[in-house]
């Protein structure tokens, strides 16, 4: 039996000494990362963490180049800084991970990626609430101003003043209970990223442009943070008409009604945006899935910001 097992190690080793293989180990090493980093991602499925794993990869990036390049100071200082980021980030996530340890103590891998776990709400039942609550505020002649971002998320410095934070669900009823003249947050524009209300209050900045005396300051300022942001659009309530616009790279469009809305909305908005909904993967059809999604998150997290402020 020794014998059997000592001439298994040797071969084991002796295969591990051709260069193919080595390679083959490698690969597999790195194929398994990635997949345990998409498992993550997977059950975290928010849009705002993709910053953080990002900053996170390239942490592990610049450790994994230091032990190459035998800086070994610096080696240890990366090091140091990716596990430090690893706590964390399961700090900040402890729910999600929580979920993920419960399922993986379950025996539960596959349904990781079944339909069967928590998703954010669709798009169209998004722009379904949005419209909803644009039509009553209209009627109501409430003023009302969204910033809706369509891409990369909106740096705060773009805004004159960012607001308050709320991160909620997007619904008809808090947005209508938001713009009512006797809240304090009702002057300000509401920022929406997907299907959070992230902020209310935000003080956007004027347009330059002439523009018709008939639009007011709301109209004036979805101008002026299109102009600025290109990846953001704005619908605006008139208070004195109750006529609805959308503001989209400083134009304006108005006046519109609510199903011409949401025929722009799901334009800007639809289902094509992957960043917007984490879907369900099929079990049967998993491997396929896990390379084209996997493909997306990791072009998604490496790919530069646009610069969208003016010079």
């Amino acid at each position: 039996m020794n014998n059997q097992q000592s001439g298994f190690n040797s071969g084991i080793a002796g295969f591990l000494q051709y260069p193919s293989a080595s390679f083959l180990i490698q690969g597999l090493d790195l194929g398994l990362v990635f997949a345990l980093a998409y498992m993550v991602l997977v059950i975290i499925a928010e849009r705002r963490t993709l910053w953080m794993v990002r900053g996170f990869i390239v942490l592990m990036l610049a450790a994994a180049i230091s032990n190459w390049a035998g800086l070994r100071l610096l080696h240890i200082a990366l090091n140091s800084l990716v596990t430090g980021s690893a706590v964390a980030m399961a700090v900040i996530l402890q729910s999600e991970f929580r979920r993920l340890l419960e399922q993986l103590g379950r025996g539960e891998v596959l349904q990781l990626f079944g339909p069967g776990r928590r998703s954010n709400p669709e798009p169209d039942s998004v722009i379904d609430e949005i419209v909803d609550a644009v039509k009553e505020l209209s009627q109501n002649r409430t003023g009302a101003l969204l910033i809706l971002e369509t891409d990369a998320p909106i740096d705060d410095r773009d805004f004159s003043v960012p607001g308050v934070r709320l991160n909620a669900e997007v619904s008809k009823e808090l947005l209508q209970t938001i713009f009512q003249p006797k809240t304090l947050l009702h002057d300000g524009a509401t920022l929406i990223r997907g299907s959070r209300i992230v902020s209310a209050g935000v003080i956007l900045p004027l347009s330059d442009r002439t523009a018709s005396r008939q639009l007011g300051t709301r109209h004036r300022a979805a101008m002026g943070i299109t102009e600025r942001v290109q990846a953001c659009i704005c619908v605006v309530v008139s208070e004195e008409t109750g006529s609805i616009s959308l503001a989209d790279k400083g134009g304006l469009n108005r006046p519109l009604t609510s199903s011409k809305l949401k025929e722009l909305l799901e334009a800007h908005l639809g289902p094509a945006e992957g960043d917007r909904v984490a879907p369900g993967l099929p079990i049967g059809n998993l491997g396929r899935q896990i390379g084209l999604k996997g493909a997306a998150l990791i072009s998604r997290i490496l790919r530069r910001p646009p610069n969208n402020r003016n010079k």
